[in-house]
């Protein structure tokens, strides 16, 4: 058997190869290309890095056992192919005590693994904040958002209102008619999570999380953006027949103009709690009149 000196000397060129590849990586590529960072590596919220690291380190893991399981299975099929001259089949029954018991415990082993880190990471992300900096309840409708920004008081309480994306001729969607959800850099938000009609699913994209959205269910999520910029969200759960148009956008902003977006609705009048009367009616395509649609259903 080979010496722990000659183990050491064999692994050693491979430890300096692997730092030295992965020295010269970016940070996009050490975040496996996901979105939410900078070319810098900056994140787009607190969990941010911690999504990506949880991806990244799995696809590690399995990348590594599915190398070691291709070799071993290309050098089964060199070491024991049919020679030359042989006859008949190979031995159809015969066991290894020892690689059965490493074919058993090493899986388990990786399953535990898996499920330990993502308990640990899930339970980080899902701790909501008991006293955010803001608090803002979405609404999923078929097929917009609807975004209020809970205060103290019905004053202090805003709301704005979205319908679904309209396409223009060029199949393009305007992107400032889209809904848009205000967000302060460097401030804890608590979103609660609210859906008018059917399951949708409330996704950043950049953010790297996604939560589903039920009737009679509130759910929660809690972050602190850290980036300013402008982002994409969309609904992540067929929702309907206008699921795709279930577009909007999120600016994260300083906190100055934050306020300003909040006073701005306030000076519009859009204030106080949002109701049950804003339903999927209001959001047929092409239309601005659900009155006119409601008539002509009473014509009938």
């Amino acid at each position: 058997m080979p010496s722990k000196r000659r183990i050491r000397w064999a692994v050693l060129p491979l430890g300096i190869a692997t730092a030295a590849v992965l020295a010269g990586c970016t940070p996009t590529e050490l975040h496996g290309f996901l979105p939410g960072f900078t070319e810098d590596g900056q994140a787009a919220t607190n969990h941010t890095d911690m999504v990506a690291g949880l991806w990244v380190n799995s696809w590690i893991v399995l990348l590594a056992v599915g190398v070691i399981t291709w070799g071993l299975m290309g050098w089964a099929a060199i070491a024991y192919r049919r020679r030359k001259g042989q006859m008949g089949l190979p031995v159809q029954l015969r066991y290894n005590m020892p690689i059965e018991i490493f074919y058993t415990i090493v899986p388990l082993i990786l399953v535990i693994g898996f499920f330990a880190f993502t308990a640990r990471d899930q339970a980080v992300l899902e701790t909501q904040y008991d006293e955010p900096d803001v608090s803002i309840t979405a609404i999923g409708k078929q097929w917009a958002w609807d975004f209020q920004y809970n205060g103290e008081t019905d004053n202090d309480t805003v709301w704005s209102m979205g319908v679904q994306a309209q396409p223009a001729p060029n199949g393009d969607i305007d992107q400032a008619a889209l809904p848009t959800l205000y967000l302060p850099v460097d401030q804890t938000v608590k979103i609660k999570l609210q859906s008018r009609d059917v399951i949708h699913s409330f996704w950043i994209i950049d953010f790297l999380y996604k939560k589903d959205m039920y009737i009679g269910k509130d759910n929660y999520w809690s972050f602190t953006p850290t980036r300013e910029g402008t982002y994409a969200g969309k609904c992540a759960e067929l929702c309907g027949e206008y699921h795709s148009a279930m577009l909007f956008n999120v600016e994260v902003v300083s906190e100055d103009e934050y306020e300003d977006y909040l006073d701005s609705l306030r000076d519009a009048g859009q204030t106080g709690d949002i109701d049950d009367a804003y339903d999927r009616l209001q959001n047929y395509p092409g239309t601005g009149a659900s009155g006119e649609a409601s008539d002509e259903e009473g014509d009938h």
